[in-house]
């Protein structure tokens, strides 16, 4: 099965972001639109013109870069997933094997928080998934 990804278009935008120093701010718990991009293989991609899809703020490093983890709106199921509930009027699904370092000028807008007992259950659910020891 052969398909196309747009990895030159995705190389452009990412050259034009890396000129930007957007004035924005972001906190943990906060679910933001976030170009992640073109990638290879199983890594997580962007959707739409931007190469976006919903994050949610894990960690702040500083005022210009986080750890993220990527939303999915399908209905998964299994180990590597976890139910955050309705975000932006949408169910969503934690991809907790896609954690991801990021720069602001990722991302776009801010469209939801996650409550505060969720997000621990999902930072829970990170650490049991990616750094224990079976």
């Amino acid at each position: 099965m052969k398909y196309w990804k747009d990895f030159d278009g995705w190389n452009k935008e990412k050259k034009r972001l890396d000129t930007i120093d957007p004035e924005l701010y972001f906190h943990e718990r906060e679910v933001w639109w976030c170009r992640l991009g073109v990638n290879i293989g199983y890594e997580q991609d962007g959707k739409n013109s931007q190469y976006a899809r919903p994050v949610i703020i894990l960690k702040r490093y500083s005022t210009n870069a986080c750890l993220v983890v990527p939303l999915t709106a399908q209905d998964k199921k299994g180990t590597y997933y976890f139910d955050v509930g309705d975000v932006d009027g949408k169910g969503a699904k934690a991809v907790l094997s896609q954690l991801r370092f990021v720069d602001k000028k990722r991302l776009i807008n801010k469209v939801d928080v996650i409550e505060g007992v969720i997000f621990e259950k999902l930072l829970s659910a990170i650490i049991q998934i990616n750094l224990t020891q079976k």
